[in-house]
């Protein structure tokens, strides 16, 4: 996931760590009727010992390795992370990279630095759960940033996975260290997540006496690039990948930024539309206009696609007018162009801000009257390799410029992902239908792509390959919709509920069709109310997979899965 600073026009969901806190049972990696079921896994004798003497025998069989500590967490434990353990820029809060964290249950700890090259190297954790099931994981990153996604890595071990994550090859969320340093920057292309991999599996396999039997991945955004990277150059890695809203198109979407900047102006340019005139003007416009298409008024649009959206008359006021009811004429064309592709000329390079999605993320970093942060970073470290470049002179053949580079390519958009698909790897994709960072139509770019790449039909990519489509869910997380499937740490306590159910949960319906060969068909997301959990549940929806469209059946409780079905597209 990107990082972010949340507007306070927006609520902040308050699912807390501690949910996870209590009793929470360990599995072994069976599935039975769609839910997990625990046994024995793979214990290890005298695992609090193995733990304490593991760092002297991992300094001695690791190459380019120091071992900083291992040290055994007990389930309940709230760790407080230091500056050693990453950069202070890394603390997000409240829960997407927190300053401390409960854990939901015992693993032994180990961190650890890697060196990849004589002017760079990693940071890494892995955490071996006391209950292992052989499952194997690693976690991704986001944005521009080397912090540990130590959420993702608690979430993970809890389930049974021996699970690592690294630092991206750099510290904290700045993209400084790439200047004039190939190598720092390779390390954050692919190498970190790809060394975290090889390393992890031989401290895996080293803990607990013998090797993992399945290997999986998790990530967002440049998360989810990471996994389709992995998937492309290293497809013996994984044999499971969950890649949400995945950056890919990278040097593209950086130039979007710049784009999207140009579009909109400085906060007092006339171009410019305020934090305030999105939510209460043209959110409730959009609305309006596209709320209903797909039979429900809930403020969710189920598909962006059917949303062709244009500034209503009644919301243009005069040049001069200093109404907060309206937009100016000038104000209006802004929002017309930011609904509308990126082209350089004739060439396409980046699909629209998807209407629904100007509420979320957008007004703290796309809409907010400057280039975002990690595009600023990505365009003055790596593009021109200038510190002081005033990153709001840029232009198309700046864009150009960053386009043809792609470092270590960076752009992670080859089609042919044949070798991960001939030895059985299984790629589940999902995307926010209101992500105003990566625009969920990139998602439906790469899957054609590598359809029409590798010549394959839809029920043909339904082998190896789902995208479901979130709507309602802005980058990553959090939304007006049915957003929580499984992504993360965010423990469902609804009653009768149960989070890691294959059907429900991103990450175990990635295992359970790698381990028994059943495909999600759908993938039914939460929202509770307030985002709570202990409110109670506000809708439950099953996702479609793409090119799918989930649809109301026009009579039943629109909050509730069994009233949608999902239906082949048909537009006109």
């Amino acid at each position: 996931m990107f990082s972010r600073k949340r507007s306070s026009l927006i609520p902040v969901p308050l699912i807390l760590a501690a949910s996870l806190s209590t009793s929470r049972t360990t599995y072994s990696g069976s599935l039975v009727a769609g839910h997990l079921t625990s046994s024995s896994g793979y214990p290890v004798a005298d695992f609090d010992s193995k733990c304490s003497s593991i760092a002297s025998q991992l300094n001695s069989s690791i190459s380019n390795a120091t071992v900083r500590f291992a040290e055994l967490v007990t389930q309940g434990t709230n760790i407080t992370f230091t500056d050693s353990d990453r950069d202070p820029s890394c603390v997000i809060e409240p829960f997407f990279l927190p300053a401390s964290l409960i854990v939901p249950a015992d693993v032994c700890r180990i961190s650890l630095d890697v060196q990849t090259s004589g002017r760079s190297g990693i940071h890494m954790e892995t955490w071996l759960p006391r209950n292992w099931t052989g499952r194997f994981l690693s976690t991704g990153n986001g944005g521009v940033g080397g912090c540990i996604q130590f959420p993702d890595m608690a979430y993970t071990s809890s389930l049974g996975f021996a699970t690592v994550g690294t630092n991206n090859g750099h510290d904290g969320f700045s993209g400084q260290s790439f200047l004039n340093n190939s190598d720092v920057l390779e390390d954050f292309v692919y190498r970190s997540i790809h060394t975290g991999v090889v390393v992890g599996k031989e401290i895996t396999k080293t803990f607990y006496g013998h090797e993992h039997t399945k290997s999986y991945y998790i990530g967002c955004s440049t998360g989810g690039r990471q996994g389709l990277k992995s998937i492309q150059d290293f497809p013996e890695d994984f044999d499971g990948v969950v890649a949400g809203a995945p950056g890919n198109q990278w040097n593209k979407l950086m130039d979007d930024f710049s784009h999207t900047f140009n579009l909109t102006g400085t906060p007092d340019a006339p171009s410019f539309v305020p934090a305030e005139a999105w939510v209460n003007i043209v959110n409730p416009d959009i609305l309006k206009q596209c709320d209903t298409i797909d039979g429900v008024e809930d403020g969710v649009i189920e598909d962006p696609h059917l949303c062709n959206y244009a500034p209503s008359p009644n919301i243009i006021c005069s040049e001069d007018s200093k109404a907060t009811r309206c937009i100016t004429p000038e104000q209006a064309d802004t929002v017309r162009k930011v609904f509308s592709p990126f082209f350089i000329g004739d060439e396409f390079i980046y699909p629209r801000l998807v209407p629904g999605s100007e509420i979320s993320d957008a007004l703290s970093m796309v809409l907010a009257g400057d280039v975002a942060t990690f595009s600023t970073e990505w365009f003055k470290f790596v593009v021109n390799s200038d510190p002081n470049l005033d990153v709001k002179t840029l232009g198309p053949s700046d864009w150009k410029k960053c386009i043809a580079q792609d470092p270590f390519n960076i752009s992670t958009f080859k089609g042919d992902i044949s070798a991960f698909k001939n030895r059985g790897g299984k790629l589940l994709s999902y995307h926010g239908q209101a992500d105003s960072l990566v625009s969920p139509e990139n998602s439906e770019i790469y899957y054609d792509h590598v359809s029409s790449t590798m010549d394959l039909s839809t029920s043909q990519m339904d082998e190896f390959y789902r995208l479901f489509r979130v709507s309602g869910m802005f980058h990553c997380f959090t939304g007006p919709g049915a957003w929580n499937v499984g992504q993360g740490l965010f423990g469902d306590t609804s009653p009768g509920s149960d989070y890691t159910d294959p059907e429900k949960n991103v990450l175990m319906a990635t295992v359970r069709w790698v381990e028994e060969g059943t495909a999600p068909e759908t993938i039914e997301g939460t929202k509770f109310v307030n985002d709570t959990n202990s409110l109670g549940v506000e809708i439950s929806r099953k996702h479609c997979r793409f090119p799918l469209r989930n649809t109301y059946d026009g009579m039943g409780d629109s909050t509730k899965p069994e009233s949608w079905s999902c239906q082949p597209v048909s537009d006109p």
